[in-house]
């Protein structure tokens, strides 16, 4: 009976001193949530030093740093939330911050964001990228493959500081890369621009995001140009034959 007592006051000390230590570090905040007070401060004064933050609110719990009010570009929804995490401690960023811009109907902002596209980049690796974008409520969807991450990254900044952007929904991926990849990418560039009926092509600043043919013969020439490239096993010929009143490719 003495050893049946011992054991259960054992247990009910043990029982008790679980539920004290309970007690005792529910009353204490977690590591994070005591600093809130000063993040809460700290993201404050990061938001009140840009003038394009003025509308824009935060809170904090838990070093979860949330933030809400408005801004007239997206790319500036996209600065506050860079903002906030620059501050110390901050353990997350939630960007309810709503672009609250002026209106443009899906269609201009397609195709104002399809022109955008088309003629500010050139070079010699963004020959090698394809985006196609579509808007929906003034939210835009990008698709497509890029390189380098190079001319993605200049596309997503083109689109984010268009007004009218409410959202962006970027689905770019970035095509596996290799010397052999790269060899096959240029002998079939210049196989098609070096070509009499294709080098048209080669002048405009469009090409270097999307080869967009005139007819289907050019299309026919250059799917011939590139199965003619050495180590190309295989060629998919996706260009498009556009009409007259088709929107601007990319």
């Amino acid at each position: 009976m003495t050893v049946a007592k011992n054991s259960l006051w054992n247990v009910g000390a043990s029982l008790l001193a679980v539920g004290l230590l309970s007690a005792t570090l529910a009353a204490q905040p977690t590591s994070a949530a005591r600093y809130d007070s000063q993040i809460q401060t700290a993201v404050t004064q990061r938001l009140a030093a840009k003038k394009q933050f003025s509308d824009v609110k935060s809170s904090v719990e838990d070093g979860i740093v949330t933030l809400t009010g408005t801004v007239d570009l997206y790319q500036r929804k996209l600065d506050a939330a860079k903002a906030a995490r620059k501050a110390a401690r901050v353990q997350g960023v939630r960007n309810l911050v709503v672009v609250a811009g002026p209106s443009v109907p899906d269609e201009q902002l397609a195709q104002k964001l399809a022109k955008k596209l088309r003629y500010v980049r050139e070079g010699y690796d963004n020959t090698f990228d394809y985006f196609a974008i579509a808007v929906k409520d003034g939210v835009v969807t990008v698709e497509g493959l890029d390189r380098t991450g190079v001319g993605r990254d200049e596309a997503l900044a083109d689109i984010a500081n268009m007004s009218g952007v409410k959202d962006v929904v970027s689905n770019i991926s970035l095509e596996p890369t290799s010397i052999f990849d790269d060899g096959i990418r240029l002998r079939t560039a210049r196989a098609i621009y070096r070509d009499s009926v294709l080098s048209k092509y080669a002048i405009d600043p469009a090409h270097p995001i999307r080869i967009i043919v005139d007819n289907t013969m050019d299309k026919q020439v250059a799917g011939i140009r590139a199965n003619q490239v050495f180590g190309a096993f295989t060629v998919d010929n996706q260009l498009v034959v556009e009409s007259k009143s088709n929107q601007p490719g990319m």
